[in-house]
C-alpha cells in the first residue's frame, strides 16, 4: 500500500540558548491511509515538536534543519507559506493538547469552525452553517443549533475537546494529528472522543497521528506503534508485537512502571533519572544512563535499527548478532521491591464527613440579587480512617475538588459537619482552625502554578514551618530529635524523605520537572507534620514513570508516617493500587461507597458499571462491554428532579425521575444509591 505520509530524517532544532537544542533529531516514520499510528513517550521527549514540524508550526525559536516530510509524494518542507496554508485544515490538521487555549475565547465555535470552511471550502452562507451544525452533531454536541452560537467558556471540557475535532474535521483532511487528545478528559468522556475518532476514521478512511503518552489509548487505538524517545524513535512495532514483547529496555520499563491492583502490595517499578538534555551531541545510545540491561557498549556506540520479527524493530545493542547470548529480561510485570504494609489494626476515625454542603449564589442584576445556586455539593458523608486511603472519582465538575477544600475550610460550607479527631471544623473561627492547620493539608493538582514562582524552594518549605510554628523536635514522627535540629537541617531531611538533593533548595520552581515539583510539592505539605494529605490529582499530568515515583513515595510515606489520605483522581488503575475505600461521585452526591475490592470487582451503581468499563486496557478482553454516556453531566445549577443519573441511566425507571434513592446496602461497607435494588441489608 502507498503510504500517506513519509518522514526521512527530520531534524529540528530550537535556539533557546548557547547550545541548540535538537528536540527532534534525525526522525523517519511513514503512515497509510487510513491508519492510526501512535506515537508514545515521556514528556519532554519531542512527540508534539515532531507534530508542530509536520504542520510547519514551530515557535518562533524553532528551525527544520534537515528532513523531509511528505504527503502523498510532495515534500511540505519545499512549500512556501502561502501554499502551507492550503494544506493545513484541508489535508492535515491537528488537534491542539489544550482545547482551552486552542480555541479562540472572543468567537463563537460556530465562528470559529466558518473560518475553516471560508479559507477550503466554497460555500454560500446558508450551507455553510449547515455544514457546522452537522459537523457538531457529528461530533455528538446536544441541541448543536442552538450551542454553535455559544462561546467556548460555556463548553464542557468533553464538549470543548469536541469542538476542537470538529474544527479539524471540517476541511474533510486525509491525515489528522491528535496531540494528546484526551488527556485532561475523565474516562467516560475519553471513552465517547476516542469511539467518535474511530467512527469518523472508518467512514471517511481517515489516518490517524495519536500522540500519546497513555498506554491504555494506544491499546484500544493503534495499529501500529512508534516509542518515542529523547528526540528520536528507538522501537517500531505492531499493536500485537508491541504489548505482547517490547523489545527496547524503556519501553519494558514503561510497562513495570504502570499501576493496578496486581501490584497493591509492591512499589512499582521506576525508570531512574531524566530524560537527557538534547543540547548535545550524543556518542551512545540515549537510554543508557537510565537502562538496566545497559552493556560497555551502549556507552560509545549509537544503536542502529535491528529486526525482532517482520513487523517489528528496535534501535538497541542487545538484539545485534555478536550482543551478549543474554537478550533482555521481559520485566513487564517485575517491580523493584516489595512494599512493607503496616496493617491499622485500631480503625481509628480521623475524619468524619456527614451532610456536607456547599452551594454557590448566583447573583444577576444591579443590584446583585440571588436568584439561585450552584450546587457543587449536595449532602455528602464520608469517613477516613487513620493510615488509610479513600479515593474519591467521578467526571470533571462533579464536585470533588469543592469536597476537598471544604473539608479544609478553604471554601466554607453551606451545611453538614467535618469532624477532624472529634472536633467540629466547620464552627471554628479562623484564629482557632490557625491552631490545627497543620494536622490536615492539601497537594493541588497542577504544582506549578501552587508553587511561588518568586521564592526558593528553601524558602516555599520554610514559610509554613515558620507560619504554623512547626518544631521538630516536638514530633515523635522526625527524623531528628536533637535540640539543635535546625529549621536549614529539617529542610534539608524533608528533601532527603521525598527523594530530592539537598542543593536544590536553592532553586526556583520552573528549574524542575514536573515531577520533581510535585515532589517539593508534597515536601510543603509534609513540612508541618499533617496527618491528613487531600491529594487533587496529583498524578494526573504526569508521564507514567513519573507517576510511579510519586505512588510509591506516597505509599512509603503512608506506611512510615502513618499518613491517611483522601485521594482526589479519575484514573482507576491508580485507585486499585493505592486506595482502601472509594466513593464514586455524580452531581455533586456521592452514589457508591465501599471498600476497593467491593466497588472494583462488583460494582452496583449504573454510574460506577459505565465508569469502569470506560477505562482502556491494554491486556485484550473479548468480553468487554464499554457503557455509553449519552451527553454530558449536567449542570449543578439545575440538577434533573429524582436521581441525578437518570437522563443517562439505560436502567432509569419512572420512580428514578420524582424522588432521589435511598440507600442500598450490599455489606457493613458497601452502599450504593440505586433503586434498582433493595433498601434493606443484603446478607
Amino acid at each position: 500500500m502507498k503510504n500517506l505520509l513519509e518522514i526521512e530524517n527530520l531534524e529540528t532544532l530550537l535556539h533557546t540558548g548557547d547550545t541548540p537544542v535538537r528536540a527532534v533529531d534525525g526522525l523517519s516514520l511513514e503512515i497509510f491511509p487510513g491508519e492510526t499510528f501512535a506515537l508514545l513517550g515521556e514528556s519532554g521527549c519531542g512527540k508534539s515538536m515532531t507534530a508542530l514540524s509536520i504542520m510547519r508550526l514551530l515557535p518562533e525559536v524553532g528551525e527544520i534543519v534537515a528532513g523531509q516530510v511528505k504527503i502523498n509524494g510532495a515534500d511540505l518542507l519545499q512549500l512556501s507559506e502561502a501554499g502551507m496554508r492550503k494544506i493545513r485544515g484541508k489535508r492535515i490538521s491537528m488537534i491542539f493538547q489544550e482545547p482551552m487555549l486552542s480555541l479562540n475565547p472572543v468567537l463563537t465555535i460556530a465562528e470559529q469552525i466558518e473560518e475553516v470552511l471560508n479559507q477550503h471550502l466554497q460555500l454560500s452562507k446558508d450551507a455553510t452553517k449547515k455544514r457546522i451544525q452537522e459537523l457538531l452533531e457529528q461530533v455528538g454536541i446536544p441541541d448543536a443549533a442552538q450551542r454553535m452560537h455559544e462561546y467556548p467558556f460555556q463548553f464542557s471540557g468533553g464538549m470543548k475537546q469536541r469542538a476542537m475535532i470538529a474544527m479539524a474535521l471540517a476541511g474533510e483532511p486525509e491525515l489528522l494529528i491528535a496531540d494528546e487528545p484526551t488527556t485532561a478528559l475523565d474516562v467516560t468522556i475519553q471513552a465517547q472522543v476516542l469511539d467518535l475518532m474511530r467512527q469518523i476514521q472508518q467512514r471517511t478512511h481517515m489516518a490517524i497521528l495519536l500522540i500519546t503518552h497513555d498506554l491504555g489509548v494506544v491499546a484500544e487505538m493503534a495499529q501500529r506503534i512508534a516509542v518515542m524517545y529523547a528526540g528520536e524513535i528507538v522501537e517500531l512495532a505492531s499493536r500485537h508485537d508491541f504489548f505482547q514483547h517490547p523489545a527496547h529496555p524503556y519501553s519494558q520499563q514503561l510497562f513495570a512502571s504502570l499501576p493496578g491492583k496486581q501490584k497493591r502490595d509492591q512499589a512499582l517499578a521506576v525508570i531512574q533519572g531524566s530524560v537527557p538534555s538534547l543540547a548535545q551531541q550524543f556518542n551512545g545510545c540515549r537510554f543508557v544512563d537510565r537502562c538496566n540491561q545497559a552493556l560497555a557498549i551502549c556507552h560509545n556506540t549509537i544503536p542502529q535499527w535491528y529486526p525482532v520479527t517482520s513487523d517489528h524493530q528496535v534501535r538497541c545493542h542487545l538484539y545485534q548478532q555478536n550482543a551478549p547470548e543474554k537478550l533482555p529480561i521481559d520485566n513487564t510485570n517485575q517491580c523493584i521491591t516489595t512494599l512493607d504494609v503496616k496493617s491499622n489494626t485500631t480503625e481509628e476515625t480521623l475524619l468524619q464527613v456527614t451532610d456536607l454542603k456547599v452551594h454557590f449564589p448566583i447573583r444577576k442584576g444591579l443590584l446583585k440579587r440571588i436568584v439561585g445556586h450552584v450546587k457543587a455539593v449536595d449532602g455528602v458523608s464520608l469517613k477516613i480512617v487513620s493510615g488509610k486511603t479513600l479515593a474519591l472519582v467521578g467526571e470533571s465538575g462533579c464536585g470533588k475538588t469543592t469536597i476537598g477544600k471544604s473539608i479544609l475550610q478553604l471554601i466554607k460550607p453551606t451545611a453538614g459537619s467535618v469532624r477532624f479527631r472529634n472536633q467540629e471544623l466547620v464552627a471554628l473561627k479562623r484564629s482557632q482552625l490557625r491552631q490545627i492547620r497543620s494536622q490536615f493539608q492539601i497537594i493541588f493538582q497542577d504544582p506549578y502554578s501552587s508553587l511561588n514562582p518568586r521564592m526558593r524552594i528553601i524558602e516555599i518549605l520554610r514559610e509554613g514551618m515558620d507560619a504554623l510554628i512547626i518544631s521538630k523536635k516536638n514530633d515523635s514522627k522526625t527524623r531528628d530529635q536533637s535540640p539543635n535540629f535546625s529549621r536549614e537541617e529539617e529542610i534539608n531531611a524533608l528533601l532527603r524523605q521525598v527523594g530530592l538533593p539537598v542543593e536544590v533548595k536553592w532553586r526556583y520552581p520552573h528549574e524542575f520537572s514536573g515531577g520533581q515539583r510535585q515532589r517539593i510539592a508534597i515536601a510543603r505539605a509534609l513540612a508541618v507534620n499533617p496527618e491528613l494529605l487531600i491529594c487533587d490529582e496529583p498524578t494526573s499530568a504526569l508521564d507514567v514513570s513519573v507517576q510511579a515515583q510519586i505512588l510509591n513515595l506516597l505509599k512509603s510515606l503512608q506506611n512510615n508516617l502513618g499518613l491517611a489520605f483522601l485521594f482526589i483522581t479519575h484514573n482507576i488503575a491508580v485507585v486499585e493500587y493505592l486506595a482502601d475505600e472509594v466513593a464514586v461521585m455524580y452531581l455533586g452526591r456521592i452514589v457508591e461507597y465501599g471498600r476497593i475490592n467491593e466497588v472494583m470487582n462488583h460494582p452496583r451503581h449504573p454510574y460506577t458499571q459505565a465508569l469502569l468499563s470506560s477505562v482502556p486496557q491494554i491486556a485484550s478482553n473479548p468480553d468487554r462491554h464499554i457503557i455509553a454516556l449519552k451527553g454530558d453531566l449536567p449542570s449543578p445549577v439545575k440538577p434533573p428532579t429524582g436521581c441525578h443519573f437518570h437522563p443517562r441511566c439505560a436502567s432509569a425507571m419512572p420512580i428514578c425521575r420524582v424522588t432521589y434513592p435511598p440507600a442500598s446496602t450490599f455489606s457493613a461497607t458497601h452502599t450504593t444509591h440505586c433503586f434498582l435494588y433493595p433498601h434493606e441489608q443484603v446478607s
